[in-house]
């Protein structure tokens, strides 16, 4: 845990150019966005669904994307993601950056109040600090943050009720985007009331438009209106801006099939339908009553390999079912032409998508058959984890089943419920699977999300000590050439090694009963129902 101390630390006003591109846009961070209307608080339930149950509703601790998602209409950060997913103030006012680049003073807002009436103050905030970096917590974020990953907090002090100051051991291009990062569950600030006398999570109390409602396990979650809520002045911005509880309920209900959540939406049964399969595009635009919104996304899907494994451990065996995609037929297929195939960890809509990362790799099924005769592959069974939650996921992995079939690649898929899946993820135990990474804000994070030791990080899949180097050099600098010369030269290595075989970047899909207002899809691909009306 970082060791707490009273000293105080010297501030100065924000520097931007310290940090990576496009994370902070300025050189001091504004509270408030231009004033915009925004819709009245009314009555209602907005009906939305899941497709599994959550595993938590503690931030960033045994998370999925339908828990973040949950989580984070309750619970908020001293940062978050705007619209264009850069990353700008929520519950700090401003942010300050020491001149050495490792000290970071948050002045926090006046007026805002938890779901339990108690005002919210820099204790609040150390309070929740201490107990991500406690291991015993098993945040997914704390290796960002201990030292393992972009950085290492060593200094943490509450100096007055309005004041956080934490201090990192060394500058990082990177360290205000991994506290808003989502599946870190924006490092929210929850009251220390969300834990029992046990000291365990109990249910979130935080600042956010809604609070915890009711859970019936593997039914749905309720969450109610905050009527206490403080808003930020202005629009919606991301999961920052103006948020109004436009309705008085939110019901997230558990709808595991897709089929089944399409009949839902149609019938009136939910009012939201994120997540809409593209296969059914063209049916929901010939209906008076539905309405749709597509966004693209950095989200990244892919096979996984564990390189440790009998058989993929070879890296000509990766790269031969590789080649024996047909990404073009593949894409078009899942996507309806929505989006491209990617060949990179870096997401096409990102800055650092050069020409290097979008080079096509066709298919060349002759080059995989002579890669695998050189591994010494004679046809023994590969088997590959998918799910059918997602059923993009579970449909590229059988068009990856056949197409490998006919470069004599002998893969067995085996369908497992989305929990147990990510279980096995966790662990770092199987062979191969199909899998889809949420949105990362950075292209050293789209690496780092593989990347990493394996004896202490068992779920990253590149245990290479020269790219873990060239990440660790990507997320100090902030000169904009020389990161896109490292991100260029690790996707020269990745290629080689390939532990991973990046397909696609998702789009948001969403659709939603005409009588809703307001509903946005957006870029981080997550569902927000504060600011929607049902008319």
């Amino acid at each position: 845990m970082a060791k707490v101390s009273t000293a105080s630390f010297p501030a100065r006003p924000f520097r931007a150019g310290f940090l990576a591109a496009g994370l902070f846009a300025a050189a001091s961070v504004p509270m408030a966005l231009p004033a915009a209307a925004q819709p009245a608080p009314g009555g209602g339930t907005i009906r939305t669904m899941l497709n599994s149950d959550l595993r938590s509703s503690d931030p960033g601790v045994n998370r999925d994307l339908n828990s973040d998602t949950v989580v984070m209409h309750m619970l908020e950060g001293l940062v978050a993601f705007r619209e264009d997913l850069t990353v700008g103030p929520m519950l700090a006012s401003k942010v300050d950056l020491s001149e050495d680049g490792t000290t970071y003073t948050f002045t926090l807002r006046d007026g805002v109040t938890f779901h339990n009436g108690k005002a919210l103050t820099s204790d609040d905030v150390l309070f929740a600090w201490k107990r991500y970096l406690d291991p015993a917590t098993q945040w997914r974020c704390l290796s960002e943050f201990d030292g393992k990953g972009s950085a290492k907090v060593v200094d943490m002090q509450a100096p007055d009720p309005k004041t956080f100051v934490i201090r990192i051991e060394k500058p990082s291009a990177l360290f205000l985007g991994q506290m808003a990062r989502i599946d870190c569950g924006g490092s929210a600030i929850f009251h220390r009331d969300s834990l029992g006398s046990d000291g365990k999570w109990a249910m979130p109390i935080g600042t956010g438009p809604y609070m915890w409602g009711e859970w019936r396990r593997g039914q749905s979650v309720e969450l109610v209106r905050f009527p206490g809520y403080k808003s930020l002045e202005g629009k919606r911005d991301g999961l920052t801006g103006g948020k109004v509880a436009s309705a008085e309920k939110v019901r997230f209900i558990v709808i595991p099939e897709s089929a089944s959540a399409k009949a839902a939406l149609y019938s009136g049964a939910i009012d939201v339908r994120p997540d809409f399969a593209a296969r059914d595009l063209q049916e929901a635009k010939g209906r008076a009553d539905i309405r749709l919104g597509t966004h693209p996304t950095l989200e990244t899907n892919g096979i996984l390999f564990q390189v440790n494994e009998p058989i993929v451990r070879d890296p000509r065996v990766r790269r031969a079912i590789s080649m024996a995609i047909d990404r073009d037929e593949l894409i078009e297929s899942i996507t309806y032409g929505l989006v491209k195939p990617v060949n990179s960890m870096v997401p096409q809509a990102s800055p650092f998508s050069s020409a290097v990362h979008r080079a096509e790799w066709k298919r060349d099924l002759p080059g995989a058959r002579k890669l695998l005769a050189e591994a010494g592959y004679k046809g023994e069974p590969i088997k590959m984890i998918v799910t059918k939650r997602f059923m993009s996921l579970f449909d590229g992995a059988v068009f990856v089943q056949a197409m490998a079939k006919e470069a004599g690649i002998n893969i067995e898929l085996e369908v497992l419920e989305w929990a147990a899946q990510l279980d096995l993820y966790g662990k770092g135990t199987y062979q191969s699977m199909f899998f889809s990474f949420s949105a990362r804000l950075d292209a050293a994070l789209s690496y780092e999300m593989i990347t990493g030791p394996k004896a202490t990080q068992p779920r990253k899949v590149w245990n290479d000590a020269e790219a873990q180097s060239l990440i660790s050099q990507s997320m100090v600098i902030s000169d904009t050439a020389k990161r896109q010369a490292l991100f260029d030269q690790l996707h020269g290595k990745f290629l080689q090694e390939l532990p991973m075989i990046p397909l696609w970047n998702s789009v948001d899909i969403a659709a939603w009963r005409s009588n809703v207002a307001g509903y946005q899809t957006w870029a981080a691909s997550m569902p927000r129902l504060w600011n929607v009306t049902i008319q």
